[in-house]
């Protein structure tokens, strides 16, 4: 255990500023997000409405990055990283706020639309600024660094937001929704405080250089053949991903409350426990790599998982419930560093970041699709019919998409030329 934290410890010290402050960054951030995603479903409730509008919310945020994820990984080739992720952040940010004080339905579905949106500009740049500032052989240990760090954030955020919530309620004797709002506002503090870093972060452009390469190279795009075969190839494992997800993950919260009738407290406690176990997972996962390879570890972190989705499915005992979600939470997002590792390896350079858009706009389609879908049949089925049919759906796509991504994956992480870091 002590050589395995050195060997981490090593490699975080040996990446460059530019990485360090993001990690900072991506660290703050969220931590905000975590607070304000595991309360926000709760707050749409406290004013009254509907699971229906919940439903609304989140495909309408989907929808809004998915919408904007293209474009934006276009731009980023041309405008650069730094400077499309701290418009974002600055956006996000703002919009985060406005949805902690909206009360019409219409004012939080608009709400929902620009935080998606503009939450794009940070996904989709986040891992191109990380394999720019870093070497190909770095990549497998800092994307899977960068995800332990935003597990571990949102285990302090999840956290916090439930206890915050509970206490403020408890405490001060203020109404429920008062102590829901107060800790959304508390989130957007926190996402304040991490933008900081971003403005720190320096960008070494040399712009006539990038300007001619990327040209060149959306103009020998049909030149480029494979790189676009694999960009689609990996878009359609995202989606089948994606739409499973979307059935499931937006309303875990809800899950627990509905099906257990436990406190927002506890729901947050276990929350962040699956963000914990997460965190560990991740960083185990380049290990997992070093024995099987980057297809077969993603294929069989995502198997896995399975078991553990279908005991939260059927099972009426919240602590196997719980355990279900943790390791189900922990396989499942253990490989997703792994997939992208692998992703900006095969790709083309001049093409990473229209890899990377393409990927999370059709993952966000699936969410945007499966969320008012979801909903539907919690409040058509109940609170353990409805929850079982979404979780066995959601099973079952992860076990096609599990399957459709080792059978096309594995040859070709074999036969595609290693491209040359940039």
């Amino acid at each position: 255990m002590a050589q395995f934290t050195k060997d981490w410890s090593s490699k975080l010290k040996g990446y460059n500023k530019n990485i360090r402050l993001f990690l900072i960054a991506s660290v703050l951030l969220n931590v905000g997000m975590g607070i304000f995603m595991v309360i926000y479903n709760y707050y749409i409730r406290e004013l009254g409405y509907s699971d229906d509008v919940n439903g609304r919310v989140i495909a309408m945020q989907a929808t809004a990055t998915a919408i904007a994820l293209l474009p934006v990984g276009l731009l980023s080739d041309r405008l650069g990283k730094k400077r499309l992720i701290v418009i974002g952040s600055l956006l996000v940010t703002a919009s985060l706020l406005f949805r902690s004080i909206g009360v019409a339905e219409d004012l939080l579905i608009v709400g929902a639309f620009i935080t998606g949106f503009f939450m794009a500009f940070v996904q989709v740049t986040a891992i191109p600024l990380l394999a720019e500032n870093s070497k190909e052989s770095e990549r497998v240990h800092l994307f899977s660094l960068n995800a332990a760090f935003m597990m571990a954030a949102n285990v302090i955020g999840n956290l916090f937001g439930g206890l915050s919530t509970d206490a403020l309620h408890a405490w001060f004797g203020i109404s429920m929704l008062s102590s829901v709002r107060i800790t959304l506002l508390l989130g957007v503090l926190i996402v304040c405080f991490g933008l900081l870093p971003l403005f720190k972060i320096k960008e070494e452009r040399k712009l006539q250089h990038i300007l001619t390469r990327r040209l060149a190279g959306f103009k020998q795009m049909k030149e480029k053949a494979e790189s676009l075969k694999l960009i689609v190839l990996f878009a359609i494992a995202s989606l089948l991903i994606g739409f499973g997800s979307g059935l499931v993950i937006p309303y875990l919260n809800l899950y627990f409350t509905d099906r257990f009738d436990i406190s927002y407290s506890l729901v947050g406690f276990i929350l962040a426990l699956g963000q914990g176990m997460t965190a560990v997972a991740l960083l185990i996962g380049p290990s997992v790599v070093k024995r099987f390879g980057e297809v077969k570890a993603v294929v069989l972190l995502q198997l896995g998982s399975l078991p553990f989705l279908l005991l939260s499915a059927y099972t009426e005992i919240l602590w196997l419930a719980v355990i279900g979600f943790l390791f189900r939470q922990a396989l499942m997002n253990a490989g997703n560093p792994i997939h992208s590792a692998l992703m900006m390896r095969l790709v083309d350079p001049s093409m990473r970041g229209l890899a990377n858009s393409l990927g999370q706009m059709v993952f966000q389609l699936g969410w945007a699709v499966m969320g008012p879908v979801s909903m539907g049949i919690v409040l058509a089925y109940g609170s353990y019919t409805g929850y079982a049919i979404v979780f066995s759906i959601t099973a079952g796509l992860y076990l096609i998409g599990s399957i459709y991504f080792y059978f096309v994956f594995s040859r070709r992480q074999k036969n595609v030329p290693v491209q040359k870091t940039v």
